[in-house]
This record gives structure tokens, sequence and C-alpha cells, in this order.
């Protein structure tokens, strides 16, 4: 059975984001103004996609049900193209979300073939507007294999996207070594997103009340980030480029802990690998994230990126809380900020100038 984790968050806040962009407040414009209205440059590198034509085809198999799937996880050019224009995006890299338990490997490859098409067409229907990643599933290195080949190879994808854990098993862990192997042959941009934590009901909160996005997401990054340093995965495949979403989870917050008491793991890590990993993950601004001294503390800032989680983050999430808090985080100086926004996506991504 391949239970598919690749960007596969089934519970994460609905809202209006999934519909039209309402208007914008009138409060807290003045600066405001500058970043919802101005000329489209941002790079999103956190864009929720879900093929519709993913959905039909797996509630025709059986594999989801109607209704199953978030209210904001239906797929339509129009308003993401209109929410992108109301937040200064040029250009949004969709990340794929394919959420169901496969029969076989030959159906996972249908399902990763259905939303690599149709991500392929939706980037040649509004040319500049959009690029995208490959989905993998690592439990499945095969079909892994062949989606790497098809999708960076065939389809000019940027790079590819994985989840923190497949089945409990954590990225970093040596079970991965074969894909990690093909992806650093390539030079591959490797994105990452959390699900839910391992051993818990499928769409379960795990404290009642709480949803899981709110902490185990950020958790589940930070177990893949750590057991990253562990074992040295920067070092053992160093052509590799990995992007951690939401600030890194809690990472940066305990990241003096871990250089602390990381000679208690097995093996056990060095400090100076904690601080060398961290300066060279990358990481991208979705959440809203909290602000960045502690994050800057540890990674250069040409290391972070703009991310919005559209549409799974609302658009007024978006456009009343994260963009402005971005611009007024007093940890950024004015000449870091358009790095964040475009500038370092370009120099981790070249080809997304010429998309």
């Amino acid at each position: 059975m391949h239970d598919s984790a690749s960007t596969s968050e089934l519970h994460l806040p609905g809202g209006p984001a999934d519909g039209p962009v309402g208007p914008v407040s009138e409060a807290g414009q003045g600066e405001r103004l500058s970043v919802a209205h101005a000329v489209p440059s941002k790079i999103d590198m956190h864009h929720h996609f879900c093929a519709p034509e993913w959905r039909e085809w797996a509630e025709r198999h059986g594999l989801i049900k109607p209704g199953q799937l978030p209210p904001w996880a239906r797929f339509e050019a129009e308003a993401s193209i209109g929410f992108m224009d109301r937040a200064g995006i040029a250009t949004a890299v969709l990340k794929p979300m394919l959420p169901a338990r496969y029969h076989s490997s030959a159906q996972l490859r249908e399902a990763i073939n259905i939303t690599l098409l149709s991500m392929l067409d939706v980037a040649s229907s509004h040319p500049g507007r959009f690029s995208f990643y490959v989905p993998l599933f690592l439990d499945d290195p095969d079909a892994s294999s062949w989606a790497i080949r098809r999708g960076l190879g065939q389809f000019g994808a940027v790079g590819v996207n994985v989840t923190a854990n497949y089945g409990g098993v954590y990225l970093g862990d040596p079970v991965y070594d074969r894909v990690f192997h093909e992806l650093d042959d390539c030079g591959a941009v490797v994105d990452t997103h959390p699900h839910n934590l391992p051993g818990c009901p499928p769409g379960a909160a795990t404290v009642p009340g709480i949803p899981n996005f709110m902490c185990d997401f950020l958790l589940d990054t930070t177990r893949a980030a750590v057991n990253m340093i562990s074992k040295r995965t920067l070092d053992r495949f160093p052509n590799l480029s990995v992007i951690l979403p939401h600030a890194g989870g809690f990472l940066p917050y305990i990241a003096t802990r871990m250089e602390a008491l990381g000679r208690f793991c097995d093996p056990p890590v060095d400090p100076a690998a904690v601080r060398d990993h961290l300066r060279r993950f990358y990481y991208d601004t979705a959440g809203p994230m909290a602000p960045a001294a502690t994050l800057l503390a540890h990674v250069p800032a040409d290391h972070i990126l703009f991310g919005t989680d559209w549409p799974a983050a609302p658009a007024d999430t978006v456009l009343d809380l994260a963009l402005p808090a971005l611009d007024a985080d007093p940890a950024f100086t004015p000449d870091q900020l358009p790095g964040v926004y475009r500038d370092n996506a370009l120099h981790l991504i070249p080809q997304l100038a010429m998309v």
C-alpha cells in the first residue's frame, strides 16, 4: 500500500481561501499598499496544488470520497492568479498534493503522471506565472526514480517535493539514499512539507480541539531536519538544496539545545555539524512565521525564501497578517527583503527567471 504523504495535509484551515479573494481591508494600509498593490515581482515558493484531474480520477477509483478533502484543495488558476496579483506575486511554484492510499506502484505512477500533466498545462496556459515541483513518494524508490526522470528530465520541473516522513521513517534515513543519490547527481532542489505525526489516526487531532497544523506539523519538520543533521545528509549529498517550510518549524529555537545536547544522540552529533547544516538549509516564510530574529541568528538571510501557503492559508492571513509582518520585521534590513521576496529564489533556482 502506498500511503501518500506528498503534501497531503488533509486538515489545514479552510475558509474563504478556495474562493475569490475578498477585498483588502482599509485598516493598517500605509506601508501595506506597497505590498498588496505592488507590481507583481515576488516568487511564492509555497503554493499548494491539487489537480482537478487527479481528484476526479481518485474519486472514480475509490481512493478518496467526495468531500473528503478540505474546501481549499480545489485548484483554480484564475483564483490563484487573482490572489497573486493582490499579493504582488509574479510567479508561484506549485507544491503538489496527492493524498490517498495507493494500491500499487503502477497506480501511484498514474496518479503522479496525472498531476504532472495538470501542472504542466497550468504553467503552459499562464506563461511566467507558475512553475512546479515533482511529487516524490520515497517509500516507493522505483516510482520515485521514474518521477525524477519524467518530472525533472522531461517536464521541466524546478525541483522535487517530499514529506518529512513516510510511515514514520524520516528524511535522512539511509533507506532513502538510493533516491537521494539520484537527486544529488542532478543537483536537485528538495522541497519538504510536514504531515500528521506518525502513529496517529488519519485526520484525528492529537490534542482534542487543536488542529494538527498548529503544532504537530512544525514538529514533523523539526524531526526531519534534526534527523538530516544527525545523518549528515547535506555532507553525504552535497549537491542537494533542501528547503524547510514554515521557517524550519521549531529548528531555529532548539539550535543551541541541539548543539549542547547532540552528544546524547546516536551517533553523537558534533555542534559544528549542527551550525553547518542550519546555514545550508533553506527556509520559507509560509505561516505566517514568527519574527525572524531567532532564525537569522543561525541562518544567512539569503537562505530565506518567500512562501504564502495559499490556499491552505486564507487570503486574509497572507494579505493582512503575513505580508505586513514580514515587511515590518525589524530583523530584516531593507536590503535583505528583496532577496527574501525574489532574489534568493532566483539564485537557488535560476530557471525561475525563464518561466
